[in-house]
């Protein structure tokens, strides 16, 4: 075992002997931590449960609301391993007073974007009540006038920290509100029986309650608008006030009896395909037989539908388009259809009452129109005959609904990645041999620098590494890496690409920084700067620094876990793929150093200092195989893969050192290849000879 390996095993077995010592729980914040937090005339009063709640009183001493942490009832790690701590005021009607920043270490605003986008994304709560529907992210055309659904500016490069901040605030805030507010306990909710059958069709549905139908006419409609100055802005409703304006249908879909009885043999079968894979999501038909329409034309598909909202105990329900093509029973109304969802675990019960808030939307004024809503409300409830109550509640996962955010982005990377496989498994040699082999490579790394570096936000990072040590190490839930399915999926091939290549899949393929380093080299010969190349020496005796650096960085996770962040700043990664280059003058002339240095060095950064390939050169000690093919006559007489081998990862005798080879084939086209490879040109001489 050489001497770098010896050093990787030192490691880890450092890190497991820290796995297995004391972990240490979040220390609650007291009184006098939070009244800094605390604006006049309010102050902090008495504690409500161990939890964290206190009492925020009025100028009079009188209970104004609630005040607490989010850490301590919503611990949703960060990609730090670390939660976000939020300070929230919350009123008794469920208005947030005030949402402030406590700490974090998310990587991408310690020292990226800096704190100020992340506080200013909470000051867009103060105001809003938790009983509207919020919503992260920005709505599609004019969708966001006159919608049910109330959206938050994220911050661009850090949707995946913000999801989890805005998670936090509502699953700790729901938590309080249920408890103080409502009265209404926190039990498990209820899920479809999938073994409960009866016979139904639509018109048992209807006598049985089993649909909710609510008829709202155009003269209704004119007389939620009247005295307004939206009263003549719907010409159908004034000539026809007898017309109907929404005939609304609503069925709770989860149960199979039920589904069975709406919906037709098609899309019967998707649903359950759907139900398979979300189980924890509650799906809703909702029919409309009038002229409402139920979605804006703005409305895109996967989305939360912009004239919808529900509620349930005066709390919001989040609803979603299920995606799913419709269609009816024979004997169901004719209409618009849509399947939602909602998930379970957030709170929602289908067999307690809930009420589904649809908007009516007016136009005043052709050049920048006024909107009017009005809103109709129907209530729903479906019997607890159709349905089960777990005894413990399942524990949330973010991962399905991650995915549906990014499931375009998710499939072209998908398919790009088999597709390396392929070509990097068993088309290896074909591929190597290619006469086009440079000019797809750089293609390759073209696509890994724009699509899985710059647009998809994939560079993988020594960062996520620490914060799974540190989530090890300090107890904590493993499910922040769930926010981010893209960078997951990239780490799920480096990983399989460990025990296939060793380290070379990731270095060599995957890492957009390592991408954009080797187009820096080729414009460096391009350019033809002077190429200055390390001695062998040397060259052995640099690439130790950055073994130094990663346990130096992993010393700092219980050193000074604080400035965890700080140190891996080492990597110009956050710089140059991450933010692409709008950061501080310094780490914008850091990473330009690097990459100025990889013209006339050959990816200097990632051979000598970066402490994720040091990480990744683990794969070097478990691969299960020699890979790249040798012969006899590799080192001793024949040295031209060495002398060609740009990353010097092969010794003198021939062998490769897998754990610094990057896997860019460059010898495998000279094995294979009778023009170049020394012993073939020799046997084919030897031959001539003979003949």
């Amino acid at each position: 075992m050489g001497g770098a390996n010896r050093f990787l095993v030192s490691c880890l077995l450092i890190c497991l002997a820290l796995l297995a010592s004391p972990r240490t729980a979040h220390a609650q914040l007291t009184k006098a931590d939070l009244t800094p937090f605390v604006t006049p005339p309010f102050s902090i009063g008495e504690p409500i449960n161990d939890k964290g709640v206190w009492e925020l009183l009025n100028s009079g001493g009188a209970l104004a609301g609630y005040v607490f942490e989010t850490e301590e009832m919503a611990p949703l790690p960060g990609f730090s391993g670390a939660p976000i701590n939020i300070f929230v005021m919350l009123d008794l009607n469920g208005t947030f007073i005030d949402v402030r920043l406590i700490s974090h270490n998310e990587p991408i605003f310690v020292s990226g974007l800096g704190e100020a986008p992340l506080r200013k994304f909470f000051e867009q709560y103060r105001g809003l009540s938790i009983n509207q529907s919020l919503v992260v992210g920005t709505p599609y055309g004019g969708a966001g006038d006159g919608s049910a659904l109330v959206y938050l500016d994220g911050v661009t490069k850090a949707t995946a920290s913000i999801r989890i901040a805005h998670e936090s605030i509502l699953a700790a805030t729901r938590a309080v509100a249920r408890e103080k507010m409502q009265g209404v306990a926190s039990a498990p909710p209820a899920y479809p029986n999938p073994d409960y059958s009866e016979d139904l069709d639509w018109d048992a549905l209807m006598a049985q309650g089993l649909v909710t139908r609510k008829t709202v006419l155009n003269s209704d409609v004119n007389a939620a608008f009247d005295g307004t100055i939206f009263a003549s802005d719907d010409p159908v409703a004034q000539a026809d006030p007898d017309g109907v304006y929404l005939d609304l249908y609503i069925v709770d879909i989860g149960a199979p009896s039920i589904a069975a009885a709406a919906l037709g043999p098609q899309t019967l079968r998707e649903l359950q395909a759907f139900q398979r894979i979300s189980s924890t999501d509650e799906p809703i038909l909702l029919i409309d037989a009038g002229r409402h329409g139920l979605v804006s034309p703005d409305f895109i598909r996967n989305t939360s539908p912009d004239w919808l909202s529900a509620e349930q105990d005066g709390l919001p329900i989040a609803l979603r388009d299920a995606d799913l093509f419709v269609t009816l029973s024979p004997q169901a109304p004719t209409g618009t259809a849509i399947i939602l969802r909602t998930d379970r675990r957030l709170g929602f019960d289908p067999t307690r009452e809930w009420t589904l808030n649809v908007q009516a939307i007016r136009e005043h004024g052709q050049f920048m129109p006024q909107i009017g809503q009005a809103t109709l409300a129907a209530t729903h409830v479906t019997p607890d005959r159709f349905y089960l109550r777990p005894v413990e509640q399942v524990p949330e996962s973010a991962f399905a609904g991650a995915i549906r955010n990014r499931q375009s982005d998710l499939i072209v990377l998908g398919v790009f990645l088999a597709g390396l496989l392929l070509i990097l498994g068993p088309g290896q040699k074909r591929f190597a041999a290619w006469a086009a082999f440079t000019p797809v490579r750089l293609g390759i790394l073209a696509f890994v620098l724009g699509f899985i570096g710059w647009w998809g936000q994939g560079q993988l990072s020594i960062v996520t590494v620490l914060g799974v040590i540190r989530t090890g190490v300090l107890g904590g839930s493993f499910n922040f890496l769930a926010y981010d399915p893209f960078g997951t999926l990239v780490w799920i091939v480096a990983i399989l690409g460990f025990v296939l290549w060793g380290r070379g899949l990731f270095c060599g393929w995957l890492c957009p920084f390592g991408a954009l380093q080797e187009f820096a080299h080729h414009l460096g010969r391009l350019l033809r700067l002077p190429q200055w190349e390390v001695s062998r020496a040397w060259d052995q005796r640099l690439k130790w620094i950055k073994y130094v650096l990663l346990a130096g960085l992993i010393a700092t996770i219980f050193i000074a876990p604080d400035s965890t962040d700080k140190v891996a700043e080492i990597e110009p990664f956050k710089t140059a793929i991450t933010v692409f280059f709008v950061r501080d003058w310094y780490y914008v002339l850091y990473a330009a150093f690097w990459l100025i240095l990889g013209m006339v060095t050959f990816k200097g950064f990632c051979r000598y200092v970066c402490p994720l390939g040091a990480f990744m050169a683990i794969g070097g000690m478990i691969r299960t195989r020699s890979w790249i093919p040798r012969r006899a006559d590799c080192g001793s007489p024949c040295q031209l893969c060495k002398v060609k081998c740009k990353y010097g990862a092969i010794k003198q005798t021939g062998e490769i050192q897998y754990d610094e080879c990057f896997q860019c084939l460059d010898c495998v086209t000279i094995h294979d290849d009778p023009a170049q490879c020394v012993p073939l040109i020799l046997a084919a001489r030897g031959k001539r000879k003979a003949a």
